[in-house]
């Protein structure tokens, strides 16, 4: 018998050629075409923080508040409050899987401290197969978790802590991290809700991108479309340290920015005492910009901002347009966050040059309070008063200017 035989005798055993078809069809490839869908805008949660139907990271070092942060997330999302920006929340449920914390004595009191209403706060504890209570396996019980999921409704927000947690290979391997996240990304988009996964950082990964410093395989952080960082960073000059929470990454928005953080203890049940998070104000700037500032040395032992105040005093010989300033101090390796305070310190005028040209940089001439700028349209010098450092008033507080950052 040739192998033509074999297989027509096994089409005709099958019920023939199109009952094979439809078989192979069930279990065939899904395609779609392009001019089959419609596009629609990413839905925020959160504006450029927490995309609904999408998953998240934040990552950091041990001890800097990563799940006090996450449950003020779920609190705020639970009693429709604002978030840090001042904007406010839709309100919704919130699911929280955490294979390290008790729900009882840690969770719960931190998300009471949060102000959150627990009616809304549903704990994932375990399965239930065959009348056996078992571990949460999230490649196992996905499926029912979005059932269940959706019996509750409206869930907007679920946690991970943490998020390797979901992983049962080696979480150092990027296609087994990648296979083991797909049910968390899978959950996200089915649910129409953000999931947050937390995560620390590896160590002796200081100065590299806060991407790929997540501990684990570099698809923890290509999976997210949201990466966030939280850590303690150096005060300088004698300042006192403090917490920033900001964005690493992103593929659906901005990728820079954030806010100052501390933690307190509350008491939130008598008797009951927990930590909440205390938002501070906005910073600009990169993640890696804002840690690298604080755990940047110079060789010589110098500091980042004093090496920047050197490069400062160097370029700024004569007024130079702010757009020069950037593109040169990016140059030398300087962050601009680190540039913006070594100008401060140095109290350099920022000001524009006329109407319609940009912001120009110069270094004071001793005390005074006026000094002199070149114009590149006209040529001319005038003269102007200095809106920096003497006056107490910044350069953007001017009616009708801003200065541009790139």
């Amino acid at each position: 018998m040739t192998a033509r035989d074999v297989i027509d005798s096994a089409v005709a055993a099958a019920g023939g050629a199109d009952e094979v078809i439809k078989r192979l069809a069930a279990d065939g490839v899904t395609l779609v075409c392009g001019s089959d869908l419609k596009p629609v805008p990413i839905e925020w949660l959160w504006a450029y923080w927490l995309a609904l139907g999408k998953l998240h990271i934040l990552a950091g070092p041990p001890g800097q508040g990563k799940t006090t942060i996450a449950i003020a997330s779920g609190a705020n999302v639970t009693i429709g409050g604002c978030w840090p920006d001042g904007s406010r929340c839709a309100i919704g449920n919130v699911l929280f899987w955490s294979a390290e914390d008790d729900p009882a004595d840690t969770l719960l009191p931190r998300f009471l401290a949060a102000g959150g209403d627990p009616a809304r706060l549903h704990f994932v504890i375990g399965a239930r197969i065959a009348g056996e209570q078992l571990p949460f396996d999230p490649a196992r019980d996905m499926v029912q978790l979005t059932e269940a999921a959706l019996r509750i409704g409206n869930v907007r927000l679920m946690i991970v802590d943490p998020v390797v947690s979901a992983v049962t290979g080696d979480s150092h391997k990027n296609t087994e991290v990648r296979r083991a996240l797909q049910p968390l990304v899978d959950l996200a988009s089915n649910l129409h809700a953000a999931v947050l996964g937390i995560s620390h950082f590896s160590k002796g990964t200081g100065g590299r991108d806060p991407t790929e410093r997540v501990t684990g395989s570099v698809a923890f952080g290509a999976v997210a479309r949201v990466v966030m960082v939280a850590s303690k960073v150096k005060g300088e000059d004698g300042n006192e340290d403090r917490r920033i929470f900001a964005r690493a990454k992103s593929n659906i928005g901005p990728d820079d920015g954030g806010f100052e953080y501390s933690l307190e203890q509350v008491e939130a049940l008598p008797g009951i005492s927990a930590s909440r998070v205390r938002w501070g104000q906005a910073i600009e700037g990169t993640a890696r910009e804002l840690l690298t500032d604080a755990e940047a040395n110079d060789s010589d032992g110098q500091s980042a901002k004093d090496s920047a105040e050197n490069f400062l005093r160097e370029l700024l010989s004569a007024p130079t347009p702010t757009k020069t300033v950037q593109a040169e101090a990016r140059q030398a390796g300087h962050s601009w966050a680190t540039v913006r305070r070594a100008a401060d310190a140095l109290v350099v005028i920022r000001r524009k040059a006329g109407m319609g040209e940009g912001w120009y940089w110069s270094l004071p001439e001793g005390a005074q309070k006026t000094s002199k700028v070149l114009t590149e349209s006209s040529g001319h010098l005038r003269e102007e008063v200095s809106t920096f450092g003497g006056s107490g008033q910044s350069d953007e507080d001017h009616q009708g200017d801003a200065e541009v950052f790139e």
